[in-house]
């Protein structure tokens, strides 16, 4: 069990594209475990540049063929609140990159609608979560996908924003004070209740942010990322030796 004082198992590579092929074979030893022990494979997708191209090797061809897309299921990290063919919207990079080039039925994709009213689009994607994993207490995702921010944030969980302190809620309408904008976004004890979880980060600009996230103090306020500690699963960070050149002894 991961606590707040656990030694943080970071994986190192030597570029963005090994984090992205790391990923991606891990998605798919995944899968096949899943849909073995449980007929299905859920996950919860991020945005960002490092993730989508993670989605487009998925969707090549040696790639893709190794899962098996019918038990497959995907759900959202967060999004923000624009419609799915925006440029901005995180669904939109996912069905560019993975989600149209994979034999994945419709139904097993389950996006936050970001359009309209965000607390009323936070309640219908709790809604699908709830009815897709019963009765549980939280959503046992097989698998979370984050990524890091520069500020420390992850999913749409910023720095000093009030989600940072939802202990109820499965999904929240955050505001996000630095952007004017509401988002929608998965709760930190949702991701925390995952099977496993996995952050990718890369590049220089990421370093000194990933050193406090890891190494410094304990502030979650001003360092979201550091509220991801899973309760009954793992935590894992794939980071490429430029986002790891502050970290000693890793």
């Amino acid at each position: 069990m991961q606590t707040a004082d656990t030694i943080p198992d970071v994986h190192v590579f030597d570029d963005p594209e090994r984090v992205a092929r790391e990923a991606a074979g891990l998605f798919i030893r995944l899968s096949i475990e899943a849909a073995s022990a449980r007929g299905a494979f859920s996950v919860a997708l991020s945005g960002g540049s490092t993730p989508r191209r993670v989605y487009e090797l998925l969707a090549e061809d040696d790639y893709r063929a190794q899962v098996s897309w019918p038990g497959v299921h995907l759900f959202f990290g967060d999004e923000r609140t624009v419609a799915p063919d925006h440029p901005d919207s995180n669904y939109r990079m996912a069905n560019e990159a993975l989600l149209s080039r994979v034999p994945l039925p419709l139904r097993n994709v389950h996006r936050i609608d970001g359009v309209g009213d965000a607390a009323a689009g936070a309640s219908r994607y709790e809604s699908e979560l709830r009815a897709f994993f019963g009765d549980a207490a939280w959503p046992r995702f097989d698998l979370v996908m984050l990524g890091m921010g520069d500020d420390g944030h992850t999913a749409s969980l910023f720095p000093g924003s009030a989600a940072l302190g939802e202990q109820q809620a499965w999904v929240a309408a955050n505001w996000v004070e630095k952007f004017q904008t509401w988002r929608i976004t998965l709760t930190a004890p949702a991701i925390n209740a995952a099977r496993r979880v996995l952050f990718l980060v890369t590049g220089a600009g990421k370093a000194e942010r990933l050193r406090e996230v890891l190494k410094g103090e304990r502030d979650p306020q001003r360092l979201p990322s550091q509220l991801i500690q899973p309760r009954d699963g793992t935590l894992e960070w794939f980071v490429d030796r430029a986002a790891a050149s502050k970290l000693e002894g890793v």
